[in-house]
């Protein structure tokens, strides 16, 4: 269940990151609560996730898979350029992840 969570937060986790820049570009004050209540929901979501697995272990996962949402779903909603060197390091991303997955205890 602690995967499903942290899989919960990871989604979290890059709504939130993507809310910061939606936010930046809007002068409303509505705008700049939703990341501030996602910030919460996401930190919540992660601590509950901690309680079944280790630490770090869910705060790489948690971080990776949110850097590479957060890079994909910029490239797509925002036009963000990304390299193909950029690309291939974001896949090792991906990579680390699902080692950490077939390894875990967990």
């Amino acid at each position: 269940m602690a995967w499903v969570i942290l899989g919960v937060a990871v989604v979290t986790e890059i709504i939130w990151a993507l809310s910061l820049k939606w936010a930046a570009t809007q002068a409303t004050w509505s705008a700049s609560v939703v990341p501030i209540v996602l910030s919460f929901v996401n930190m919540g979501l992660l601590a509950l996730a901690m309680r079944g697995l280790p630490a770090g272990t869910a705060y790489a996962v948690w971080t990776g898979l949110g850097a590479v949402g957060v890079t994909l779903l910029g490239i797509w909603l925002f036009g963000e350029k990304v390299s193909t060197v950029q690309l291939g390091f974001i896949a090792l991303i991906v990579v680390g992840v699902v080692g950490t997955k077939l390894t875990a205890a967990a």
